[in-house]
């Protein structure tokens, strides 16, 4: 059995004191500073003890071994030193230690009779053991008001009184930045919805009499740590007032530690996007979670930083809506519309973009499959089928994309991460191609951060040791310390059940990837106009609701009302939220593989393993695409 912690912190605080005088005892035996009857008693006690170094140590017959160290460690000066010194005079011969030093040399040598025994029978210590625990499935909840109890820390409902400030603040913040800042009106149905703000201009910024040593383009960002501790001091006694919330434009941005220019990013944002199209952008990305949840991730992923959250989420926004555009096309379109797409468009580069799109899904590149031990979804990625130049950058931007947000589908409350096996079975430098390698890493950790639980690199073989070395020099420390090698199906199974590990990668599953083409017709509710705008007229209500308790929470400061009773307020609220946008998703996403598999079902239930009946249904081989385009799984071109 383990030692106890505060025991063990003991006991080792005890050996180092008690080396430490040890050693200093082993020099008095040497130069001669103790009495006889000193070395007697240390003698009787080495006698005792269960230890034979100890015994062999104090008896003399390691004495010289240990002079000969003492004295090679010592500076030349020193040991030139100690060849001229004189003898030592008759009284150092008497004793300079006395009880105090027989006592410290009893206790060492009871102190190693005891803990022989006890390091002999602990355990090493595994390291994997957090990685590899199992997670029971019935932990999982579709409700937000009922929290799992094994729900990791730094979520909603598991937050310290300090974080659960910090992320008072954050909203603040982004309350500023969507416009919603401002005092709570009644509206026509009797619900108080944050009145409209004016826009965040970038133009009320610190006086221009304070200069910068780097002026941003916008000229109104200031960097000085001294404008940061004015900012949070203002911060503090505005919003525990609630008279006011900080202004954007005197936030202390630093591009230090700043690895994909996001600041930029930020400044951009808040100055050409209108504060209504981010708002928008933030309640489009947040689903059917839970919109503290979100909040959190950027929390967690800058250390608590609140300014540097904000920097990071508002920059996510804008590299939604006007880079990838995640909501409005990739997950719109989806496969069907890629399909049609590539059947009747003329231009010849977004024809390649859409086919390239589904040659990836077809020949199944990478797929969402089964759950690890942890009970997370995995992403096998399958490195051999790729070969660097034979799709476009953008069709492989766009199939990162649209995996992860499907992965995003399949999280359940407590998990909130997935895991990624990188099956290198016959992986040669041909398949290795450094450009989709470095927009996956900023995926996860700039636009998606906190949704890697662990990445499983499996039998890699040595010529793989020199891509890793490169790869592991863009990686955060932290997502760089998920990475784990594992050589073979015995070394995997300590992170997936061997029973879920498909027979491709050497388990006992026996389940094969097999595309299922879009079907045409599968996305005619997103035509129906009347019903989408009902359910979103509802989401906008829900909405409201939610920054209404927010704005409340903030004007009310840290120390009014109980965090529990606030928690379950907004709670309440996100989990209609959450109800609503299974409502809503069939109206605005377009149908997955995952939904003609059956893993992804109606009302958002999921099945990780379809029963054979869902497998009977009639499975679709090829389709007609309009224009009379025949594709089918074996078409890999």
């Amino acid at each position: 059995m383990p030692l106890p912690l505060p025991a063990a912190a003991g006991v080792f605080l005890g050996v180092g004191a008690g080396l430490a005088a040890f050693l200093n005892l082993l020099a008095a035996l040497e130069l001669g500073g103790l009495s006889t009857k000193d070395v007697s008693v240390v003698r009787n006690v080495a006698s005792t003890s269960s230890t034979p170094d100890a015994r062999r140590l104090v008896s003399g017959r390691l004495t010289p071994f240990a002079l000969r160290n003492f004295t090679a460690s010592a500076p030349r000066a020193r040991r030139h030193a100690f060849r001229e010194q004189k003898p030592p005079p008759a009284y150092s011969k008497q004793s300079g230690s006395g009880l105090w030093t027989a006592s410290i040399v009893v206790g060492l040598a009871i102190g190693g009779a005891l803990l022989v025994p006890i390091f002999r029978s602990a355990p090493v210590h595994n390291t994997e053991e957090r990685t590899t625990s199992s997670c029971d499935r019935t932990d999982i909840t579709d409700s937000f008001l009922v929290m799992a109890t094994n729900t990791p820390a730094g979520r909603p409902g598991t937050l310290t009184p300090q974080e659960e400030e910090k992320l008072r603040e954050l909203w603040a913040l982004t309350m500023k930045v969507f416009g919603v800042h401002g005092s709570l009106v009644e509206g026509s149905n009797g619900v108080e919805t944050p009145a409209a703000a004016p826009a965040v201009t970038p133009a009320a910024a610190a006086p221009a009499a304070e200069k910068e040593k780097k002026k941003s383009k916008l000229h109104v960002f200031s960097r000085h740590k001294k404008d940061k501790a004015d900012k949070t001091a203002e911060f503090e006694s505005t919003t525990t007032s609630g008279t006011s919330t900080p202004d954007i434009g005197r936030l202390s941005l630093s591009t230090e530690d700043d690895k994909f220019g996001q600041t930029a990013e930020f400044k951009a944002a808040i100055a050409n996007i209108p504060p209504e199209n981010l708002r928008t952008a933030f309640w489009s990305m947040v689903k059917h979670d839970h919109p503290d949840a979100l909040l959190l991730r950027f929390l967690r992923a800058r250390k608590w930083d609140i300014e540097k959250a904000l920097v990071m989420m508002i920059s996510t926004m804008q590299w939604r809506l006007g880079e990838m555009h995640v909501d409005d096309k990739i997950v719109k379109h989806g496969e069907l519309g890629a399909l049609t797409e590539a059947a009747n468009t003329t231009d010849a580069k977004a024809k390649k973009n859409d086919e390239d799109f589904l040659v990836q899904l077809r020949m199944g590149k990478s797929y969402l499959h089964g759950l690890d031990n942890a009970g997370r979804p995995m992403c096998i990625v399958r490195a051999r089928l790729h070969k660097a130049g034979e799709q476009t950058e953008a069709s492989l931007e766009k199939f990162t994309v649209y995996t992860i947000e499907t992965a995003r589908l399949l999280l359940r409350p407590p998990i909130d991460t997935a895991t990624i096996v990188f099956d290198m079975t016959d992986f040669s430098m041909a398949n290795m191609d450094y450009t989709p390698v470095k927009f996956m890493i900023k995926c996860f950790e700039a636009n998606y951060p906190e949704s890697l639980g662990t990445v499983l690199v499996y039998k890699a073989p040595w010529v793989f040791n020199a891509v890793w070395s490169i790869v592991r020099g863009w990686l955060d420390p932290v997502v760089a310390g998920k990475v784990s090698f594992v050589k073979n199906v015995d070394e995997l199974e300590k992170f997936v059940p061997r029973s879920q590990i498909p027979k491709e990668l050497g388990g006992d599953e026996d389940w094969v990837y097999k595309y299922p083409e879009p079907v045409p017709g599968e996305n005619d509710a997103m035509n129906d106009e009347a019903t989408r705008q009902s359910i979103e007229a509802d989401r906008t209500q829900i909405v409201s609701r939610y920054e209404s308790t927010i704005l409340e929470w903030i004007k009310a400061g840290a120390q009014a009302g109980s965090i529990e009773a606030r928690r379950s307020e907004r709670d309440t609220i996100a989990e209609d939220l959450r109800q609503n946008y299974w409502k809503l998703d069939p109206y605005v996403r377009a149908r997955t593989l995952y939904d003609r598999m059956g893993v992804i079902n109606q009302g958002g239930q999921l099945a990780f393993y379809p029963k054979a009946a869902a497998a009977a249904a009639p499975a679709v081989t090829a389709t007609t695409a309009p224009g009379g385009v025949s594709t089918s799984v074996d078409d890999l071109d």
